[in-house]
């Protein structure tokens, strides 16, 4: 199973981005020297700074998630997607729309999303799935201009209000598909994943790849054999002040709370959190 690693990057941990670009592309190497030339080096594959850093070899192959939303005026990001091991790209429908003061032009931003995917040759990447706001049809025009523009076809994302045989159809029409409204809790959770079975069962039956968007619990990805999921749980520790030890024996994340008294660094935190939850993709891809 795939973990895709989702947020942060570009938008939760915005701040911390110089930091993170640091680490994943020099290592040991000052900021400046890393920033200035490192980059050119490790994206070309030519240079021996990626060589030498180790930090580079454990985060070899990553999977990343990452929105439009935050990307569409981001000049460092896009130039590293092909490096990435696997890369998903969110439309950020729902982030433009809550952040935005004046009536959503979508085919507008269909238009900037279907430049990006061609600029950037993105191969993966979901639809703009705005059913709550502009209905089903108007989401699958959306979806038809998507695909005209960029050749390609898109994750559909099945919400509940689509039904099950509307997923069915996405199965039958589609390589890859995604359910939706988990994070958003469209159903409860203990509801969804007695749905789940159902769901893979059918996605697989017809020779189709599943995502579970926004879906984590460490133990239920244990019963439910998506072939990828994104999460931004990662994060969840910097927030709470505590620091993540992944247990490679039973596969689970444990938490860590900081000692009374003392305060936790929040770069270092971050980075910390973010290696363990790489080795967590690591495992997933073998066991899950």
């Amino acid at each position: 199973m795939q973990i895709y690693m989702a947020g942060g990057v570009t938008g939760n941990l915005n701040a911390f981005w110089k930091d993170f670009m640091n680490i994943y592309l020099a290592g040991s190497y000052s900021r400046e020297h890393c920033l200035v030339q490192a980059m050119q080096n490790f994206l070309s594959r030519k240079g021996e700074v990626a060589k030498e850093c180790e930090q580079a070899k454990e985060w070899e192959g990553l999977s990343i998630l990452e929105s439009f939303y935050y990307l569409q005026n981001n000049t460092t990001f896009p130039k590293l997607i092909s490096d990435f091991g696997s890369f998903l790209l969110d439309s950020g429908a729902f982030t433009f729309m809550s952040n935005s003061t004046t009536a959503v032009d979508f085919d507008k931003y269909v238009e900037d999303y279907a430049a990006f995917i061609n600029k950037w040759n993105v191969e993966r990447f979901f639809e703009l799935d705005v059913d709550s706001v502009v209905g089903l049809k108007e989401v699958e025009r959306l979806r038809f201009k998507l695909e005209q523009l960029t050749g390609k076809k898109p994750i559909p994302v099945w919400h509940r209000t689509r039904g099950k045989e509307y997923f069915l159809k996405m199965c039958d029409n589609y390589p890859y598909v995604a359910i939706g409204g988990i994070v958003t809790k469209e159903i409860p959770i203990k509801k969804y994943e007695l749905l789940f079975p159902w769901f893979i069962q059918q996605a697989h039956k017809r020779g189709v790849k599943i995502h579970g968007l926004g879906y984590t619990n460490l133990k239920g990805l244990q019963r439910y054999r998506f072939d990828s999921v994104d999460s931004t749980a990662w994060l969840y520790g910097n927030r709470g002040g505590f620091v993540y030890r992944f247990n490679m024996k039973d596969g689970l994340m444990e938490q860590i709370n900081v000692p009374s008294g003392m305060k936790m660094k929040s770069k270092e935190a971050a980075v910390y959190n973010f290696n363990e939850w790489v080795r967590f993709q690591k495992y997933a891809r073998v066991h899950l």
